[in-house]
């Protein structure tokens, strides 16, 4: 075992006796650019300071994905000529990584492909946590049974959206393992950076149908007068969206920006962030915007309406661009309006010290047990 222990009790030590600096072990299906790999990311890192290190298993990476890791502070290792098992049972994924999961104090798996796969394979004795944010939508064949098999092993499962939970629900995971996975949200302090358009409408997301980012440029096209948008993301919709921009006459109202380190700087003083996902279980970009005081326009798919209710955003149907282009000129002229104050101080539970304490909470109630045994 990793972990280094100091007998001796301190002041800021809740659990008495033991402090515990534990090796962290993520497993994760596909390491892109993304809300859910930034998420884990941007928590190993401030579990780093803390004392707790972590150590990134990969199934399939993009060099994109590789250098935010590398952004990060972690070095990942990713399985030669993997491929994307987010939502596949893959048997060489789970034999790689077996003898990398041998010494690991607990093992944290992001994604049902890869928390599949650790089960399969790791120490009876080792703690698992498990995440998913989406619903299953698989892509190819179904893969219910091959979950029924592997949720029995899974400590604590981190559901990020009401389809997460129902589903391995229906798998046969016991109700008393699943909590509401939280994602935390850097930048709710963001200032707008100089020179920005005003007003303007924001996009921060990948350039993926999942996303929508092709609803957003049809229902630009439909409104009179829109003001300037900007896009920020990358992705393989790109050339697609560029010429559909061009056939729209919108090149000088539609911005693509590209993958942005810091979105908060062109979020915050925005009159309108959208969301026009297809498939959407927690929206980092919608929490940032309530976050900053922005109002949120989002649509009706999974977690988007646990997230906007109570009026903290608007809700269009998915992939409706004349729906989404009403909402859009209803913000912009006052004839509807979000709670603002209270999207604002709803958001600051996924402050980034606040997640945080809450995993390093449960990852030390499942390891000190163990290692003061």
């Amino acid at each position: 075992m990793h972990a280094a222990f100091t007998r001796c009790r301190q002041p800021d030590n809740p659990r008495g006796l033991l402090w515990v600096d534990v090796l962290i072990t993520r497993v994760l299906a596909k390491l892109e650019p993304g809300g859910a790999q930034l998420s884990l990311l941007r928590v190993a890192r401030a579990l780093a300071a803390r004392g707790h290190d972590t150590r990134l298993l990969v199934g399939f990476a993009t060099p994109e994905g590789i250098e935010l890791a590398r952004a990060h502070g972690i070095e990942p290792e990713v399985m030669p000529g993997g491929r994307n098992v987010q939502w596949r049972c893959d048997p060489a994924f789970a034999d790689w990584l077996r003898p990398r999961l041998l010494d690991a104090d607990l093992v944290h798996a992001h994604m049902f492909g890869a928390w599949w796969a650790a089960a399969r394979v790791m120490p009876a004795e080792t703690p698992l946590f498990a995440s998913e944010h989406n619903d299953y939508a698989w892509p190819e064949a179904e893969h219910w049974s091959e979950m029924a098999d592997a949720v029995g092993r899974v400590d604590r499962f981190y559901a990020h959206s009401p389809g997460a939970r129902a589903g391995v629900l229906k798998a046969g995971m016991g109700e008393d393992r699943i909590v509401v996975g939280v994602s935390p949200v850097d930048g709710l302090d963001a200032v707008a950076r100089p020179g920005l358009p005003r007003p303007r409408i924001v996009y921060t997301g990948r350039l993926t149908e999942d996303k929508g980012p092709d609803v957003l440029v049809e229902a630009i096209g439909l409104m009179a007068a829109p003001p300037q948008v900007l896009m920020l993301g990358a992705g393989v919709l790109e050339p697609q969206l560029r010429a559909r921009i061009d056939a729209l006459a919108l090149r000088d109202v539609i911005e693509l920006l590209g993958w942005q380190e810091d979105p908060g700087t062109f979020v915050a003083g925005s009159a309108i962030q959208v969301c026009p996902s297809r498939d959407e279980a927690f929206s980092q970009a919608a929490v940032l915007a309530m976050g900053l005081g922005v109002p949120v326009v989002g649509t009706r798919v999974d977690g988007f309406p646990v997230t906007l209710a109570k009026g903290r955003g608007l809700i269009v149907e998915a992939g409706d661009p004349a729906a989404l282009a009403t909402a859009l000129q209803d913000l912009l002229d006052g004839r509807r309006r979000t709670d603002v104050i209270g999207a604002r101080a709803w958001a600051q539970q996924y402050a980034l010290v606040r997640v945080t304490s809450r995993y390093e909470d449960d990852y030390l109630d499942r390891v000190v047990p163990l290692a003061a045994a």
